[in-house]
């Protein structure tokens, strides 16, 4: 069976998170987006893991299901250099058994745990428990794996699971980097709050025997993800080295040169696209035999707020993204399976946008230093932007 999956996510108790980020708004809404399996996220958090039980009948192998919709527990921690690894675990006893393991001053306060263990003490602590484990957005500048490490090995010691992409990087960007190819990439959407622009924003398509932790573990292993699904890299906030001030995308040689000060007074991060660059091993990517397509979308709640140039949560927006899902039972088939000219008799403008996005035919100014990137509909160039670089003449 073909199931649309969502690992990472948060609830109400971790930090910069909706209070709304209960079960019962989550189901409700990830069956909206067209997704069938969600992490719980911050399955350490022993209120949180109350609150799974509370709202969830148990349907057996770590499964948790409500309103149609099948969690299975997964958690985010903070180990040492910052560094965030996503965890997914078979079910609440061992959760709670391994919240009481894990060295943690914040375990019960914030639902992203932060520990001193470094990742290869983490790895052997949650193998203890037969946790699938990989690192989270493992690309990212601030607590990516590959912020402080040139090898996955070098920080693990061994083998992960899986590799979460993030939403600044994708397939063909990390397969420039040849010890990937023996790892199976997830793409989740990392969301703090119940919008469908948030669930599922990335997701995978996986064929499992059935919805288990048992045939999660195995499709994971076995690399049975028959596509990922997320951003065009380039909108992510973090793809370009870039100031986390003024936003001005800089060349990273330049600011390197310039210890990471932009003129502004600002801290400049280093982007995605640059620390892929540092760490490849190929040009172009290579791609193993196992390796599934990566497919880019965007929200459609997004999508219909930048064709209208209106706020996400307009009523505006809100009514058209209704009529269409209402039209197609979920936003993924809108995004994905919808005839264009079908979803041209309800709203013409948003047809033309989808169909850019489905042809690959988006005008494109990245997202850097926190910042997401902007897509110009008007545009039907394929090719992207140039965004402004400094250099030394105009730094």
């Amino acid at each position: 069976m073909l199931v649309n999956s969502d690992f990472h996510i948060h609830s109400c108790f971790s930090m910069a998170s909706s209070k709304d980020m209960l079960i019962k708004n989550i189901a409700p809404k990830a069956k909206l987006k067209g997704l069938n399996l969600m992490g719980t996220g911050d399955g350490l958090h022993p209120k949180w893991l109350d609150i799974i039980e509370e709202s969830t009948t148990y349907s057996g192998d770590g499964i948790y299901s409500t309103e149609d919709m099948d969690f299975v527990i997964t958690t985010e921690i903070e180990g040492k250099n910052k560094i965030h690894h996503l965890i997914i675990i078979p079910d609440i006893d061992i959760a709670r058994e391994l919240s009481e393991k894990l060295p943690s001053k914040n375990k019960g306060i914030d639902g992203r745990p932060k520990t001193h263990l470094g990742g290869a003490e983490i790895l052997e602590l949650v193998r203890q428990y037969d946790c699938l484990i990989g690192p989270a957005h493992a690309f990212t500048p601030w607590t990516g794996m590959y912020k402080s490490f040139d090898s996955i090995y070098d920080c693990y010691g061994a083998k992960v699971d899986f590799v979460e992409l993030g939403l600044s990087a994708d397939t063909n960007m990390a397969d420039t980097v040849a010890e990937l190819k023996d790892f199976t990439f997830l793409s989740n959407s990392d969301a703090h709050s119940p919008w469908p622009h948030r669930l599922g924003r990335e997701f995978n398509q996986m064929e499992l025997e059935d919805i288990s932790f048992s045939s999660i573990k195995y499709a994971i292993k076995h690399s049975n993800i028959k596509a990922n699904y997320g951003l065009v890299p380039n909108l992510g906030k973090y793809h370009m080295t870039a100031c986390t001030k003024c936003f001005k995308i800089i060349d990273p040689e330049i600011a390197q040169k310039n210890k990471m000060k932009c003129d502004c007074g600002g801290r400049i991060k280093k982007g995605v696209d640059y620390r892929i660059f540092e760490i490849s091993d190929f040009k172009s990517p290579k791609h193993p035999d196992f390796r599934p397509p990566y497919i880019h979308l965007m929200p459609l709640a997004e999508l219909i707020s930048t064709v209208y140039d209106k706020g996400v949560t307009t009523k505006t927006v809100q009514n058209i993204w209704q009529k269409l899902v209402d039209n197609f039972a979920n936003e993924i088939n809108v995004l994905i399976n919808a005839e264009i000219s079908d979803i041209e008799k309800i709203d013409s403008k948003v047809s033309e946008a989808i169909e850019a996005f489905r042809n690959n035919t988006i005008d494109i100014t990245p997202g850097g230093g926190g910042k997401y990137g902007e897509i110009n509909f008007k545009s039907s160039v394929k090719e992207e932007k140039s965004p402004k670089v400094l250099t030394l003449d105009n730094f």
